[in-house]
């Protein structure tokens, strides 16, 4: 592989990391500040949203037309979170009925998220998405059976789509069957998503796709549920802590030691370039300046939620500065159409 290319992929794969961290610290900050109820509505929201943008229009991009609906929905979500880096199992039982298994450890509560976070988000998206698959479907008789959930403590999240023989009340979509077991995976059962087109360039970029729609969502569904004060204040310290939290380790990734301005903002530019976005030419110099624009992280939003997410999605490089042994400080202008960088040393109060 070239190295430019290979350069490519690993700024994919940091972008991947930085935004999967930053949606895992927000999940805990919510669930630490706020009530288990809420979290359950927030995580109701985003998945929704999620269901809604991704769902129908996934479904030729990754071979599902013409099946079964209930095999076509098991497929759908071994597929769509495959390419996210998702470890799950699809076992066939009929056309009727056909399971999926998340396996560890989880994307969605990785490490020891999946001890922190309440089992309502769960159920949360359990309502928001996989009760919904028939509604968006068409087909007012297929619902989701769960078996197992996460943080119950029981085998992981667990269930299967089935088509019944009536059509299902909106409170019958989702119910829940703790005594059932799946059956056996057979892994040569197990779909892969269309090799011609899907080459390895573009799953990369779904991977860090995933990762980012998370971040988007979740912080614009969390204005649903929260006031906007209150969702941006938690949304912008999690940014900032998750930014100090893992600017070593995203420089380490990249090979691209920080020690200065200039270096950092070397690194931000490669950052943003790897989003698709634009990115004026970096100044050389002590104090650093640049033009951003074209943000894939706010495209199409309304100017509220562009508002709030840019701000608390800035927070990420704040603390990415901070976090340097000689404490850099960044600043983001937002009152243009982008986003107006400034890098430069941290002035310490000697008293």
């Amino acid at each position: 592989m070239p190295e430019s290319i290979r350069s490519d992929f690993s700024v994919y794969q940091a972008l991947a990391k930085l935004h999967h961290q930053y949606f895992l610290g927000l999940q805990l900050m919510v669930s630490a500040n706020e009530s288990a109820g809420l979290v359950g509505d927030w995580m109701f929201h985003l998945f929704r949203q999620q269901h809604e943008d991704k769902f129908l229009s996934s479904f030729g991009k990754l071979g599902l037309q013409g099946l079964p609906h209930a095999v076509a929905c098991a497929r759908y979500h071994v597929l769509s979170n495959g390419v996210g880096g998702v470890p799950v199992e699809y076992m066939y039982e009929s056309d009727r009925k056909a399971w999926v298994r998340f396996r560890y450890p989880r994307w969605m509560f990785a490490g020891p998220a999946i001890c922190g976070v309440p089992v309502s988000a769960s159920r949360g998206f359990l309502k928001g998405w996989y009760a919904h698959n028939g509604v968006s479907l068409g087909n007012p008789r297929l619902g989701f059976v769960c078996v197992s959930e996460d943080m119950t403590g029981e085998f992981g999240l667990c269930g299967y789509f089935k088509e019944y023989d009536h059509d299902l009340a909106p409170e019958a979509r989702l119910r829940f069957a703790k005594e059932e077991r799946p059956p056996v995976f057979i892994p040569d059962e197990q779909p892969q998503p269309p090799a011609s087109d899907w080459s390895e360039e573009r799953l990369a970029k779904a991977n860090r796709n995933y990762a980012v729609e998370y971040v988007r969502n979740g912080v614009v569904q969390l204005c649903r549920v929260l006031p906007v004060e209150r969702a941006l204040a938690l949304s912008r310290r999690a940014g900032r802590l998750i930014g100090l939290q893992y600017a070593a380790e995203i420089s380490q990734d990249l090979g691209h030691e920080v020690t200065d301005a200039v270096s950092l903002a070397a690194l931000m530019k490669w950052l943003f370039e790897g989003m698709g976005d634009q990115v004026d030419p970096v100044s050389g110099s002590e104090s650093e300046r640049f033009h951003h624009q074209n943000l894939r992280i706010v495209k199409g939003l309304e100017q509220q939620s562009r508002t709030v997410l840019l701000t608390a999605w800035c927070e990420l490089f704040t603390g990415m500065g901070m976090a340097q042994q000689r404490m850099l400080k960044v600043i983001a202008d937002l009152s243009g159409p982008g986003v107006d960088w400034q890098i430069h040393p941290e002035q310490l109060d000697p008293g």
